[in-house]
């Protein structure tokens, strides 16, 4: 047995898998956030263990025989985020997470530092990357600042936790804009850059390697036996690629979950920053990847569920699904930017637009819209990566090639179907798309305990396949044109 551990931005979800791919179990513990100001979010990492302890609870209760058979432990988490440590240990102050927009005049900072940042990181500076909320701590927090030890991401603490070690992966770190992630090391000038150096980072590894075994004191609360290995694990989205069995160039998917992500493995570093592409290194050995970034996808129908006053997302889910397509043509437009952007806007300033509300606009209308312009903020960042030529040619530049749909949104049969014609690309649900994170975390444990790359990373079986449908299309098309209007109309005004 196999357990998987991913940290979210919302819960926890742990998935125990076995020898023969099943997923014999799951578990789900709940993580609040907090928003202490405007554009601040912060998370508990005490919270976050206090979420993990809850869940292996309910795994234990539910298959305590298959709970006693675990071998290893994968790690996937929520990327970008700082947790602090002091000499002893001990965490200084709340995580700032990957959806914090305070550090914008760091991010200028740190690339005049270092005038070629973007090449040794294949990214552009942004706030919710770890390296300019550390250039923040040190303006606004210098007491904290001068304290801090080590830095570490938010499922790299939970390792700590689990096996004593300070230790990420090649993918999480790819986030930090601290590695050079072409030599997969840490970048001396980039930590120069932020005040700090390499004894205040985690030894660096390959997602599916051995990075230590749990804690005797941890094995013994859980009811686990001994030499328990814990793999180095990923950041959420290259945990989900390996879940998907996403691993040779051209293969990738789409996830509706609280942020949006387009995702492609590529064989070579590629660095694409003019459009706020982010080239970052894979979980697995020698290979890298494109994503584009939306900041609110599935939570902005959370959003939009909880403003309308509806009971459950799924009920208004089936509502849009009823609409006619000329109610459909007369719904508000959206521009999703409830937490600023990324992709391809880098614009952490940037706020959610109901465009063309009329009075006779319902709940189930501004739905649409959400659902809507969440696809076209995910087809924004699409075509950004069709035109850095992501993933290298072939198959990952065809538009007709399939990718694999994940993520909790991915429950929708309405917004899977939107997003195949907005897209122009086929999608395949695979089962059980909502906890790909956490499988992947999983199958890396798998890989870690001597696993094959190859038997344990294959691609999932489809649940459903979406394929773009001419008539919606046209309609998205009229509107799409309409949407990418917007932003650059009210750019000044945000």
């Amino acid at each position: 047995m196999y357990l998987g551990i991913d940290l979210g931005t919302s819960g926890v979800k742990l998935l125990l898998l076995d020898d023969a791919h099943a997923v014999v179990a799951t578990a789900d513990a709940t993580v609040p956030q907090h928003r202490p100001q405007p554009t601040w979010s912060e998370q508990h990492p005490s919270d976050w263990w206090a979420a993990v302890e809850a869940a292996v609870a309910q795994l234990r209760a539910q298959v305590p025989v298959a709970w006693a058979q675990v071998r290893g432990i994968g790690l996937s988490g929520h990327m970008h985020g700082a947790v602090v440590l002091g000499a002893q240990g001990q965490v200084l102050r709340p995580a700032i997470l990957w959806n914090d927009g305070r550090a914008s005049a760091e991010c200028a900072q740190l690339e005049g530092s270092v005038p070629t940042s973007r090449q040794i990181t294949g990214n552009l500076a942004m706030p919710g990357f770890t390296a300019p909320k550390l250039l923040w701590l040190r303006t606004h927090e210098p007491a904290v600042f001068d304290q801090i030890r080590t830095v570490l991401l938010p499922k790299d603490w939970l390792r700590l936790q689990l096996a004593g070690d300070a230790v990420s992966d090649m993918s999480d770190a790819s986030g930090t804009l601290w590695l050079d992630v072409q030599a997969r090391a840490w970048s001396p000038a980039m930590l120069q850059a932020c005040g700090l150096d390499t004894s205040h980072m985690p030894a660096l590894a390959e997602g599916s390697a051995p990075t230590g075994t749990l804690r005797s004191d941890v094995a013994g609360r859980w009811g686990l036996g001994g030499n328990i290995v814990v793999a180095a694990g990923a950041g959420d989205n290259a945990a989900s690629a390996v879940g998907v069995g996403a691993r040779t160039a051209g293969q990738g998917f789409v996830s509706l979950g609280t942020s949006g992500v387009v995702f492609r493995v590529t064989d070579a570093f590629a660095p694409a920053t003019e459009r706020a592409v982010h080239a970052f290194a894979h979980a697995l050995p020698q290979r890298w990847h494109h994503m584009s970034v939306m900041l609110s996808a599935a939570s902005a129908f959370g959003w939009v569920t909880r403003l309308t006053g509806r009971s459950g997302e799924a009920q208004l889910s089936d509502a849009v699904g009823a609409l006619s397509t000329a109610r459909q043509a007369q719904a508000p437009l959206f521009l999703p930017y409830l937490s600023g952007e990324r992709t391809p806007h880098n614009n952490a300033a940037a706020t959610g637009v109901f465009m063309g509300l009329r009075a006779e606009h319902e709940a189930t209308d501004l739905a649409y819209a959400v659902m809507e312009g969440v696809g076209f903020g995910l087809l924004d960042g699409l075509n950004a990566m069709r035109a850095a030529g992501a993933g290298q040619g072939g198959a990952a530049t065809r538009d007709d090639a399939a990718l694999a749909l994940v993520g909790g949104g991915a429950r929708s049969n309405t917004w899977a179907q939107l997003l195949a014609s907005a897209l122009g690309t086929p999608l395949q649900r695979p089962q059980g798309a909502h906890a790909a994170a956490a499988l992947g975390a999983a199958r890396l444990a798998a890989m870690a305990c001597g696993g094959d790359e190859a038997h344990w990373c294959q691609t999932l079986p489809a649940d459903a396949t979406f394929v773009p449908q001419p008539a919606q299309q046209a309609l998205l098309a009229e509107r799409y044109a309409r949407f990418i209007a917007l932003y650059p109309a009210l750019q000044s005004q945000f």
